[in-house]
Parts: C-alpha cells; structure tokens; sequence
C-alpha cells in the first residue's frame, strides 16, 4: 500500500491556491442592518472584532494574494427572488432573507471584490451546497483553498468541513473569522480544526509573499563593476 505523505500544511504553489472569503458584506458588518439583531450596537463584542481584527487581517490577505496572483472569490448570502421562495429551508425558517436588490447585499467596500475576482451568491449557510464553487474551483486547477470570514461555527465551518469532504487541502485563517460571542468563535476553530490547516493570517500572508514572482535586477556586466 503506498504511503500517504500528503499533509495539510505542505507548502502551497503558485496556480493552485485560493483565497475564500466568506460572506464578508454590509448586512451583516454595519451596525442597524443585520434584522436579526437591530439592537446591536457598534459597541457589540461581534462589531468590536469584525472592526478591529477580522477587517484588517482579511485586508493583508487580499492584498498579498492579489499581489502574488492568487486566485480570490468572494461569497455572500443573496437570495435570487425577492420573497426568497429560492432560499434553503433552513434559512427560510430562520428567517435569513436578503433581497437581490438589496444595497447592504454588497461586499463592504475594504474587502469588494476588484478586476475579475469572483463572486458568488448563496442561498443557504454552506457555499458548496448553494453555488457552484466546486465546479469553478476544479475549473481553476485549486487544490488548496484558503478560508476566512463569518460566521466562524456557521458558513465558515460549512465551508470548511465540505471543502475538506471534496479533496481540497483546507487552510482556515482563525484570526479572520469571527462569531457573535468569543466562545462560538473559540468552539468553531476547535471543531473545524480536524478538517484544515487551523492557522494566522501573518503566516497565510507570508506564505502568498512567498509564491510572488521574483523582480527581475538588471544583469551588472563586468565593466560596470
């Protein structure tokens, strides 16, 4: 029998290596938008976090992946009709319910997608139930996918645990996730622990720095020396 020797942390490469990010929009980030919790505040311990931590750390993950020419898609909840009769039962007994009109539907503007970066719409927590992330992701050659986002013990555990199912190398950003209490989000990163590569943003950074092309210096010829 051969040996399996693949591990969850082998290095990534340039070409095979995505970044997720998970329902990262305005419904859910900006104070007074969220129906299922209009008396949060900005002061709330998830808008704390999301503000203070997840926000930035997803910034340095995008613009490292960007530069090193990683492949980025974007996911959102977003039902396709405007009463939502689309949506997973699930969501529908909830209720989770965003319009396909609706502004506060979009990526907030630090983390909207740029170029052709993909986004995609999803009617249920986890995204390769709702979309065809998987179809695309094999269409692009990724065998390793790196995940951030929210909820972390929700759409980003789903997304996690059914990547992990479908053969993909899975890297989860911890610190570029969060929950609405730090329990929920300490108990998501254990649990989704066995399915991935359980990690940092400095380290997932490094790591995309590491695959960017390097600069060509121009050649010194002797005579110049």
């Amino acid at each position: 029998m051969t040996q399996l020797t693949t591990k969850r942390d082998e290095p990534f490469q340039l070409g095979t290596v995505a970044l997720l990010l998970v329902d990262m929009q305005r419904v859910w980030l900006e104070p007074g938008l969220d129906p299922g919790h209009p008396e949060w505040t900005s002061d709330h311990y998830f808008y704390r976090e999301v503000s203070s931590r997840v926000i930035p750390n997803q910034r340095g993950l995008l613009e490292s992946a960007r530069r090193a020419g990683v492949e980025v898609i974007h996911t959102i909840i977003q039902s396709l009709t405007q009463n939502g009769r689309d949506r997973s039962l699930d969501h529908k007994l909830t209720p989770t319910h965003v319009p396909p009109d609706a502004p506060e539907a979009h990526p907030i503007a630090l983390l909207a997608p740029v170029g052709d970066e993909i986004l995609l719409k999803k009617t249920s927590s986890g995204v390769f139930n709702s979309t065809n992330v998987d179809y695309i992701l094999r269409n692009l050659g990724v065998r390793h996918l790196v995940i951030a986002g929210i909820v972390t013990d929700q759409c980003v555990d789903m997304a996690v645990r059914d990547a992990a199912d479908r053969g993909y190398l899975v890297t989860c950003a911890g610190d570029a996730c969060a929950a609405p209490t730090p329990e929920r989000h300490l108990h998501g990163l254990r649990v989704m622990s066995g399915y991935c590569w359980m990690t940092d943003t400095a380290t997932v950074i490094r790591r995309f720095d590491a695959l960017r092309p390097e600069v060509d210096l121009p050649r010194i010829e002797q005579n110049d020396r």
